[in-house]
């Protein structure tokens, strides 16, 4: 079998209930498309798979890197793609879950070709950030690139970082670059796409019950660890969502209840950005309005992989 199946959404809209899903009743393989989840040390706080999940179906790409590593997109898809083969290898069903939409447009349609920059670039800039802040370097980055710039919020300091260091290290704005194509990405036996998008009011409802559970079964312990490891504020895994209030809960700066509050805040936050993202991107992949939907696509998937010339036997 050579078939793969994408699955994106939000965060806490039942997509990776979805995945596994498929990968049980396929013997398919369930492979992270999440930017967070890749890391290690962040198994609650990333809500990725628990131990019955992963006892259920093979699970890749989830906590294989140390959090303070870097995985671009370009990293990601590289090792998904390796992935994806080795499950099309085995006759496996290769089911890509996430909430990253960069990561499936890197998948499915490549990105540019960047050059290397020098990391004394990069190291100065991050200087210049700590001197000067993120607004003040947003604005730099409005006059040598206006189109990346109107995209990004001021606070956005690891883009504008990488839009200032693009800049310096080549003498062309980023966006030009992002604009030329790497060439056509190579074939992954794609079936099917699907976006799992439930109303905002049970999206909303289950991001507040996910951060509950999430306290409950050890999210201040583990962000009490997390931050113990002193990472660099620009480490991507140091922006994990609801890690830095709740280690100041564990940290005794703020209550509890307050903790929740602001991760709620950021979860829905980040939330707004992954359906901004998908409206965009993503309006033609066939839209669900929840997971509940399982039978009918099982159904409709068993269809394709039918199809001649859709799939072929490895």
């Amino acid at each position: 079998m050579r078939a793969t199946v994408l699955i994106a959404g939000p965060t806490a809209s039942g997509k990776s209930g979805l995945a596994l899903a498929l990968a049980r009743h396929f013997g398919g393989v369930v492979i992270n498309a999440d930017s967070m989840q890749v890391y290690g040390r962040l198994r609650i706080l990333t809500a990725r798979p628990d131990a019955a999940a992963e006892a259920a179906a093979p699970h890749r790409l989830y906590g294989v890197l140390a959090p303070d590593e870097v995985c671009s997109a370009a990293r990601w898809a590289s090792m998904a793609r390796a992935e994806i083969a080795a499950a099309h290898e085995a006759g496996r069903l290769a089911v890509v879950v996430g909430g990253t939409g960069l990561y499936f447009h890197a998948l499915t349609e490549g990105l540019s070709d960047l050059p290397a920059v020098d990391p004394a670039v990069r190291q100065g800039l991050a200087a210049e950030l700590a001197a000067l802040g993120a607004p003040a370097l947003h604005a730099r980055l409005a006059g040598i690139d206006p189109a990346l710039a109107a995209r990004l919020k001021p606070g956005d300091s690891q883009r504008i970082l990488r839009g200032l260091e693009i800049h310096a290290g080549t003498g062309r704005p980023l966006s030009s670059w992002q604009a030329a194509t790497a060439g056509d990405a190579p074939d992954i036996g794609l079936v099917a796409r699907y976006v799992v998008a439930p109303p905002r009011p049970l999206l909303l409802q289950r991001i507040r019950l996910r951060l509950e559970q999430m306290a409950a079964e050890g999210a201040i312990e583990e962000a009490r660890a997390v931050a113990a490891l002193g990472l660099d504020a620009l480490a991507p895994a140091a922006k994990a969502i609801g890690l830095r209030p709740f280690a100041a809960h564990a940290a005794g700066e703020i209550p509890l209840a307050a903790a929740i509050e602001r991760a709620e805040i950021e979860t829905r936050q980040y939330a707004k950005r992954q359906m901004t993202w998908a409206r965009g991107r993503m309006a033609d992949w066939d839209w669900l309005g929840g997971a509940q939907e399982t039978e009918r696509i099982i159904g409709e998937i068993e269809r394709k992989i039918r199809e001649p010339g859709l799939t072929t036997q490895s």
